[in-house]
């Protein structure tokens, strides 16, 4: 078994790079004033080197392979199989956690500051109350890996690393390609409300502001394009479409850009919700790849946007891009990456081919995102429990 996935460590280390260095990206043309584009950029922790995030640079390269190898060598092993055995059992467990992720990197940096509670002190928001992060799920099965890890190497294993691994896990159990995780993250000491609230980025961005918050973040065109392709897994739930379908920007109308037989179609599944409010609205891009509403969970799939006219395979493919290509995004912000020159040319190379050149594109950019302003060495600390810091 061990060799077994050490024989994907160097497939993804070493196959993957050198096949990418042979091509240009598709949709893509040369661009010598391109800095940040695939083509030039290593397949490793280097990849955030020289992108600074919010003026600070902790660019993982601190990080290690196996870094638990003495401490703790069965670390990874238990949470890939609690990850499976949640999976087996529970399904949509691999858009959840993703989506925990994204939310815990994109604000300061994968450190898991998500996953604290405010014990309790109301004159402490943490980001668990921001909006954004109110339809969150999957803590519970982060928590649930947390203590096994605990019971093998108590104070050893970090909560940012133990997410770090299960979201990949995960994506690689539906379907996902596999893409190795660098192991030595610290866990924040403090969690960021503000942050939270204000940057995540909202399913009624227009095109310029999703481009904006990405590249903040050190991220392209390119690579912004393929993490939204996350989309593809689970369930858009009703809250995060329905102004779009009944009050689009306060007009008390659907949006115009909205295929009539689409908007039929949405329809049905969502129902008009007069009480749907502006800040119930406020959530994340990448709030959606999950079952998210309460009770029934009304929502749509990407895979349910397809026309039946257009064969899509059930896994980690390309029918998100496929849908964007026909007018039938389900989210404002994903079919706004058909409203500018370069992204919606993305978004035609990855709906033109087999998922290959997606799949290796996602796999490369959440190895960087994975590596996104960690805390590493003396800063933050190991938490004993995820949703407590160890030290106040």
């Amino acid at each position: 078994m061990r060799s077994c996935f050490n024989a994907w460590i160097v497939v993804a280390l070493v196959v993957v790079p050198v096949l990418l260095s042979l091509r240009n990206p598709r949709g893509e043309t040369e661009n010598t004033e391109t800095t940040t584009s695939f083509s030039d950029s290593s397949f490793s922790v280097k990849l955030a080197n020289t992108l600074p995030f919010n003026q600070r640079i902790r660019d993982g390269s601190n990080l290690e392979y196996d870094f638990y190898r003495d401490s703790c060598p069965q670390a990874e092993d238990i949470v890939r199989s609690a990850v499976t055995r949640i999976y087996f059992d529970q399904r949509d467990v691999s858009p959840a956690l993703l989506r925990l992720f994204f939310h815990d990197c994109f604000i300061q940096g994968c450190d898991a500051s998500l996953l604290l509670d405010d014990n309790g002190d109301r004159n402490r928001s943490v980001e668990k109350q921001a909006v954004p992060n109110q339809t969150l799920k999957g803590f519970d099965k982060i928590d649930l890996i947390k203590e096994e890890v605990e019971q093998a190497c108590p104070g050893v294993v970090s909560c940012a690393d133990i997410l770090a691994l299960a979201a990949r896990d995960s994506i690689l159990l539906a379907g996902g390609p596999f893409y190795p995780v660098l192991t030595g993250r610290r866990d924040s000491q403090q969690s960021f409300f503000k942050e939270a609230t204000d940057q995540i980025p909202r399913p009624d961005d227009n095109i310029r502001r999703t481009l904006h918050l990405f590249n903040l973040r050190g991220f392209n065109e390119r690579e912004t394009v393929s993490l939204l392709g996350a989309h593809n897994i689970g369930k858009i739930g009703c809250d995060f479409i329905q102004q779009r379908l009944y009050n689009f920007q306060g007009t008390g109308q659907p949006d115009p850009s909205i295929p009539p037989d689409f908007l039929r179609q949405m329809r049905l599944n969502c129902q008009d919700n007069k009480n749907v409010s502006s800040d119930e609205f406020s959530t994340s891009v990448i709030s959606e790849p999950e079952s998210v509403v309460v009770h029934s969970d009304p929502g749509m799939s990407y895979m349910q946007a397809l026309s039946s006219s257009v064969s899509s395979g059930a896994g980690f493919d390309t029918h998100y891009y496929q849908s964007l290509l026909r007018g039938r995004g389900l989210l404002f912000a994903d079919q706004q990456l058909m409203a500018e020159e370069k992204t919606a040319r993305l978004v035609s190379a990855y709906a033109s081919d087999d998922g290959s050149t997606f799949r290796m594109d996602f796999a490369r950019v959440m190895l960087k995102m994975s590596n996104l302003d960690v805390l590493t060495g003396p800063q933050g600390e190991v938490r004993l429990n995820c949703s407590q810091p160890t030290s106040s």
